[in-house]
């Protein structure tokens, strides 16, 4: 059964042969309906939490990049997301949307150049540690780092990334795929060293020092203190009257939500978490 399921899913998608992509129709569909209502919003819109909350609701899947386990393709999947997807995903519509494209290959071409070191669609090359993920994404002028020496940054993170290479079987493709694994190792030795101030989470209060440093639609990356790991979680920030909310894809509600507790009453249920990094979309518009 498991087979006949993969094998029906295969045969839905439709390869692109100019991106080597797989998607469905009806990922393109929407793709284009999503960017072509985006031009009939007011112009001060936040384009971040506009398309993030079309996906509310959408199911929580994971591995769905990890389709073909001969070669890596670009693979866009609105129907099922993990919590990185799903902040690509936005992140790709609202470049597309600050630059006026209503295509579904602008879309693809963007959200390779956000998943992929300098664009280039290869395992090696797919940013696992969002780390890096954010280091490649600001080189690339998409989004800037938001830190400080001040607070409410008051902590430091030491990175030390080795967990997919010592963790091989954890990862499919990787484990399919031996002679990858010196291409990782590089991969993890850019970042591995790297000292990045955060804010802890006993800071992540409803303050107004917060409310000026994170701003609604900014990306959050939550770390954690699990050995050979930079990152465990990652999300868009939703201000409520309460405080500060994560708008994500989750594992334990298994879809896409509006955190209902605050973010940090949500970090204080998981004690490997210990705080948090930002970064924020470039306003095209603007450049």
């Amino acid at each position: 059964m498991k087979i006949r399921t993969i094998a029906i899913l295969l045969l839905c998608m439709v390869f692109s042969m100019g991106a080597s992509a797989y998607q469905t129709k009806k990922d393109m569909e929407r793709i284009e309906r999503l960017l072509a209502d985006a031009q009939k919003l007011p112009k001060d819109s936040n384009l971040m939490l506009h398309f993030g909350k079309q996906f509310l609701n959408v199911p929580y899947v994971a591995h769905t990049l990890d389709l073909n386990m001969e070669e890596e393709k670009l693979v866009v999947n609105t129907r099922e997301l993990d919590c990185t997807t799903f902040v690509e995903n936005v992140l790709a519509l609202t470049l597309c949307a600050q630059r006026g494209e209503t295509k579904f290959t602008d879309f693809e071409n963007q959200l390779q150049q956000i998943r992929y070191r300098n664009g280039k669609v290869e395992y090696t090359r797919r940013l696992h540690y969002f780390t890096l993920w954010i280091e490649d994404n600001a080189r690339m002028g998409y989004v800037t780092k938001v830190e400080s020496q001040y607070m409410p940054f008051t902590a430091v993170q030491h990175v030390k990334a080795d967990y997919m290479s010592k963790h091989v079987k954890d990862y499919a493709m990787l484990a399919a795929h031996p002679e990858w694994l010196e291409g990782i190792k590089d991969m993890e030795s850019i970042i591995t060293g790297n000292y990045y101030r955060y804010i802890p989470k006993k800071n992540i209060n409803n303050s107004n020092i917060l409310r000026q440093t994170i701003k609604n639609g900014d990306i959050i990356a939550i770390l954690t203190k699990k050995k050979g790991l930079d990152t465990s979680h990652i999300g868009i920030a939703v201000w409520g009257k309460d405080g500060l909310h994560l708008m994500n894809a989750s594992s334990i509600h298994k879809k896409v939500v509006i955190e209902p507790m605050v973010l940090q009453k949500y970090m204080e249920k998981h004690p490997s978490q210990i705080g948090i990094r930002l970064c924020r979309v470039v306003d095209l518009k603007k450049n």
